[in-house]
């Protein structure tokens, strides 16, 4: 993914670079590991280089290096009179057989990975600095590309700044997953994710460059500098914005261990961090909205989030995570009063009024780049949607004008809307089960 080019303000300062392995919490035995299998790949590397490509300085490491020195694991070819940094470390036959070993058990290599511990300690840190500022005048600022009444928008500004959890519900094609897409913008600054975290001796994957948005680092020195800097273990990212939907597995809610890779995968509530996760479509996932309820019920009541390792043993995530529920069916039908009390905020997507409904059409018109003429809105609405009892919503302007737009050029006629392609478009996009009766001589 692109770096961004616009840079959040920082709400913590990005965590700093350990400068021994004591700081880093890792064990010598997973620096060893990690040194190994990235000489592994490369065959040889400087002791700087092999510090970048693990994230730390070069101190952190040189601990690890001079025991693989040590087990004639890995020799130095050239720089012996300049330093570690400047050495150059190749492995041997002995160092790649015993590499291959740890690669059969985890074939991790890259960022060394942060501590359990310290992750903990950085997102409670974070949910107590995060900034609260969807004040009224920016709420009406994000969404300003929607047509939206006041009574909704100041139902969405206090569940954004609670950053807890959030229903949004109503009928089809109101808006709410663009909504809850919208979330995102009022959210300030950024965030640090991981690389990896280390939990019980397992790698545990963090940062996603699919979902992850990342942002510039403070520039700093090569390797060979020991000075303070940024800890590169870390990326610095946008607060994200995680969308699942009809897709969504139960086995996505947890660590997902691949028994090939030899290392887990973080659940999407993790990927989402400091960010929002949104549940669209909530009710229309093959697994039961019970079971997603069930799931969801402890970490909005606690803020703690329990995950499990493959031997059992369980460790806590703190949950930093702005929850929101987007769907069409009726909060009753899915979900029981213990969970509704736990969501905090409900926001009904109200279909739009009549002089809604012409401004969404005035501004597609606009967008489109086509005449907006009031008259020809109130006709279709008359003469089509009245006698058929057709309820108003958000999405069907934009929709209606693309197909009338799409009937003028396949009709080689001018670009431009009529009451005639109106009415054309709304009969191919409406479903229309009444028959006619034959008319007989």
């Amino acid at each position: 993914m692109a770096i961004a080019t616009s840079a959040p303000t920082h709400i913590l300062p990005h965590p700093e670079a350990p400068q021994t392995l004591e700081d880093s919490g890792l064990s010598l035995d997973m620096l060893v590991q990690l040194s190994l299998k990235t000489l592994f790949f490369a065959g040889e590397l400087t002791g700087s280089d092999l510090a970048e490509r693990l994230g730390v300085l070069f101190p952190v490491i040189e601990p690890a290096l001079e025991q693989l020195k040590w087990h004639h694991q890995c020799e130095i070819t050239a720089g012996a009179m300049l330093g570690g940094p400047a050495y150059k470390y190749r492995i041997t036959d002995g160092g790649r057989s015993r590499a291959a070993l740890f690669l059969e058990r985890n074939h991790y290599v890259g960022a060394a990975p942060v501590p359990l511990r310290q992750y903990q300690d950085y997102l409670r840190r974070f949910a107590e600095v995060a900034p609260r500022t969807a004040t009224r005048d920016r709420v009406r600022q994000a969404f300003s590309h929607l047509v939206l009444s006041d009574g909704v928008l100041d139902q969405l500004g206090p569940a954004i700044n609670s950053g807890h959890s959030l229903f949004v519900y109503g009928p089809p094609g109101n808006g709410k997953t663009v909504i809850s897409q919208g979330i995102r913008g009022l959210l300030d600054g950024d965030i640090a994710v991981p690389h990896a975290i280390e939990v019980e001796g397992q790698t545990v994957r963090l940062y996603d460059r699919v979902q992850h948005e990342p942002l510039p680092m403070p520039s700093t020195e090569n390797g060979l500098d020991k000075g303070h800097g940024p800890d590169h273990r870390w990326v610095r990212c946008r607060r994200p914005l995680i969308m699942v939907g009809g897709e969504l597995q139960m086995d996505q809610l947890e660590l997902t261990y691949n028994p090939l890779e030899g290392f887990y995968r973080a659940p999407v509530q993790a990927l989402a961090s400091g960010g929002v996760l949104v549940i669209d479509d909530f009710g229309r996932q093959s697994c039961s909205p019970q079971q997603l309820l069930n799931r969801w019920i402890v970490p909005l009541g606690s803020r703690l989030d329990y995950l499990s390792l493959q031997t059992g043993q369980k460790f806590e995530l703190p949950f930093t995570v702005l929850m929101v529920f987007a769907t069409n069916i009726k909060p009753a039908e899915l979900v029981d009063e213990a969970f509704l009390r736990r969501i905090h905020y409900k926001v009904f997507a109200e279909s739009p009024s009549v002089d809604q409904f012409a401004e969404i059409f005035a501004r597609w018109c606009e967008y489109r780049g086509v005449p907006y003429d009031r008259t020809v809105v109130d006709e279709m609405l008359h003469n089509y949607f009245r006698p058929r009892r057709i309820p108003l919503r958000g999405c069907q302007p934009s929709e209606l004008v693309d197909q009338a737009l799409a009937l003028a050029e396949y009709l080689g006629k001018s670009r431009g809307l009529t009451g005639d392609l109106l009415q054309a478009a709304c009969a191919s996009y409406f479903v229309d089960d009444r028959e006619v009766p034959p008319t007989y001589a």
